[in-house]
Formats: structure tokens, C-alpha cells, sequence
């Protein structure tokens, strides 16, 4: 194989892999009844005009899995964080005792359950697509250095079915991810 082709594949594989990296990171983002910092991922707060991500103006944990204790760095930011949960539609009632935000979180419904793995269901399906995505430009990559006659049509030939082969290998990892999820998710 050229080097070209060695590139073009490795280039491929990496964008492949940052498609299931961010798979794995959004579906931490859909709670399965156990308490996470990641649960607040995302939540902004208005700190001094700018909104600022929450785990950058206060100290998140969870000291049990039903708890989220959430201490702002400054007092003064109790209010704002308390507003900005409630307004963030995460479906939380934060609980301010005036040194700490704690957030209980409720068990999960059969129906909201089978929501979240309705979720992740779409969120998979988005990473597959952008995998196959992937596969589709690396294919067109090779086909154009054909054309450029960089390398041969065996080449190409390799070259498309070494692209295949991540393809089937990642879309393999995204089922893997996705079936672990809802276990978790289903698991009471």
C-alpha cells in the first residue's frame, strides 16, 4: 500500500474514532437513575455577564447515587446556579441551604425510561450516519488520487475495502455502546 493510502486511511480511522468519542459523550448526558456530574453538563451560568459552564464556577459531586451537591467557588453565585438548573428543563428541583445547591434526583418511570432509550436510540443512529459518512468521503478521496493517478485501481480497490472494514468495525463498537446504555438505562 502507498503512503497515500496509508494517510488517507489512518485520516479516516481518527474521524471515525472522534465520531464515537462524541457518541460516548452525549450519551453520558442521558441520566440512568444513578446521580453524575455529567447529568449538569452543558448548564451555563451567568457569571459576571458571560455565561460560564457550572463545573468552572463551583465544585460538582455526588456523595451518594440519588445526590448532586453542587458548592459554587462564591457564595453570591447561589441564587444564579439555583435559577439557571430550574430554567435548564433537566427536570431537577435544586435545593439551596445557603452553602450548597443539592440537587435529589428522582427515580426514573417505566415510561420516561424507554424516552431515554428512545435517546440514545437517536443519538447512535446519528453516529453511524457520520461514520458512514466518513466511509463515503474516504472512497471519493481514493477515487480522486485514482484519478490524479497518484495510485492504481487496485489501490483504490484496498484501499475502499480497508475504509469498509473500519466502517463495520466502528458501526460494531456504536451497537456495543448503545446496548451497554440501555441496560443501564432499563436497569432498575
Amino acid at each position: 500500500m502507498t503512503t497515500e493510502s496509508k494517510t488517507c486511511i489512518e485520516k479516516h480511522k481518527i474521524q471515525m474514532q472522534q465520531a464515537v468519542e462524541h457518541l460516548e459523550k452525549e450519551l453520558t448526558k442521558i441520566r440512568a437513575g444513578k446521580a453524575s456530574p455529567q447529568m449538569l453538563q452543558g448548564v451555563l451560568v451567568d457569571y459576571y455577564g458571560t455565561p460560564t459552564p457550572l463545573e468552572q464556577v463551583a465544585s460538582v459531586n455526588t456523595p451518594d447515587p440519588k445526590t448532586i451537591n453542587i458548592q459554587p467557588w462564591e457564595k453570591t453565585l447561589l441564587k444564579e446556579i439555583e435559577k439557571t438548573i430550574i430554567n435548564s428543563n433537566l427536570g431537577f428541583n435544586p435545593q439551596n441551604t445557603g452553602d450548597i445547591i443539592r440537587i435529589n434526583v428522582p427515580p426514573l418511570t417505566e415510561e420516561r425510561r424507554k424516552e431515554l432509550v428512545k435517546k440514545a436510540k437517536e443519538e447512535s443512529e446519528k453516529a453511524k450516519v457520520a461514520v458512514r459518512n466518513i466511509r463515503r468521503y474516504g472512497n471519493e478521496e481514493g477515487k480522486k488520487l485514482e484519478k490524479t493517478k497518484v495510485i492504481s485501481e487496485d489501490e483504490v480497490k484496498l484501499l475502499e475495502k480497508e475504509i469498509q472494514d473500519l466502517t463495520n468495525k466502528f458501526i460494531e463498537d456504536i451497537d456495543k455502546i448503545l446496548v451497554a446504555k440501555e441496560k443501564d438505562i432499563l436497569t432498575i
